[in-house]
């Protein structure tokens, strides 16, 4: 391929990284594409509230009723950046595992998209927490004879968004439960999250309309992370037992995604090529149209401590 000057390796690339997104992550079916910007990193969401019907009467006049918009600015905060430099030397002695391709091949699959899906559903968690959705629940408390009432009781508090798209995420324990369940008499099925024979398989079933996906990569599925170097527990992370959204009302927003390829030569940071991936997203809960409330998401969590891991 001819270079005259930088590459943007995202022209190249890019396409194939989507796919590969979309493939390996469970945020995929909340990616938004449509969003209007308003600058560099903000966009804006109009919310609108109308009175309803009144009596006519038969003496003449309407009822008029008053109507409420707003407009809400949304600000994406979540700048994430990495750079790699591989010196020629190590492309020559590894017979070209350390090329460039490879190593945003490997970064994608093992670092981006497991950190977006922690981002996503910990983002979700916080506010489903902060909005008094959320309950706490050890998951010695699930069991095979009661985790269909539970899921059942989940979904009501969803109810009106279970023919919009409604998702239930749950943990690998509770999936092991549904498959023991006398409640439960209905095939649990291995399927791919996306339209591709590639994509991520996982378990899926159904339950009263609404889909069920079980979380295999159990390290993503948690309240809190820090995202310091990479994602990471902390001592205020709790596993997420089950965590309902729709991408109806929750988006995953990727404002900027640009990834560079700088060929020996082109910079003075050593004598070969130097790869740069720079990612500005978020996640956000929209409320309703009714009333302008969040109602649309829910989480329920283990409130068991954690043991991290000690060098």
């Amino acid at each position: 391929m001819e270079n005259n000057g930088v590459l943007n390796y995202a022209k190249t690339y890019q396409p194939k990284l989507i796919d590969m997104f979309i493939e390996n992550s469970y945020l995929a079916p909340f990616l938004a594409t449509n969003i209007e910007w308003l600058n560099a990193k903000t966009f804006h969401f109009t919310t609108l509230k109308v009175g309803g019907y009144k009596q006519h009467k038969l003496t003449g006049g309407w009822n008029r009723q008053k109507f409420e918009e707003e407009d809400i600015t949304y600000t994406v905060d979540n700048d994430r950046d990495v750079e790699f430099f591989v010196d020629k030397r190590e492309v020559d002695e590894t017979n070209r595992t350390a090329s460039i391709e490879n190593i945003s091949n490997v970064f994608t699959k093992t670092q981006a998209i497991p950190e977006a899906d922690a981002y996503f559903f910990s983002k979700v968690a916080t506010k489903a927490i902060s909005e008094q959705l959320s309950t706490e629940t050890k998951i010695s408390e699930w069991t095979k004879d009661n985790v269909v009432t539970k899921i059942k009781n989940y979904i009501r508090k969803c109810r009106r968004y279970s023919n919009k798209g409604l998702v239930f995420y749950v943990r690998g324990e509770i999936m092991d439960l549904l498959s023991l369940s006398t409640e439960y008499n209905r095939n649990i099925n291995i399927e791919s999250l996306s339209t591709s024979d590639m994509g991520l398989k996982t378990r899926i079933c159904v339950i009263d309309g609404v889909v069920l996906i079980e979380v295999i990569d159990e390290e993503r599925f948690y309240t809190a992370f820090d995202f310091t170097d990479g994602f990471e527990l902390t001592s205020s992370s709790k596993a997420i037992n089950l965590l309902a959204a729709t991408p109806l009302t929750t988006k995953y927003v990727d404002k900027i995604s640009s990834i560079y390829l700088f060929l020996a030569g082109e910079h003075t940071q050593g004598d070969g090529p130097l790869y740069q991936n720079r990612d500005l997203n978020d996640v956000f809960v929209f409320p309703n149209g009714k009333n302008n409330k969040i109602d649309s998401i829910y989480v329920d969590y283990d409130p068991t401590e954690i043991a991290l891991e000690t060098e």
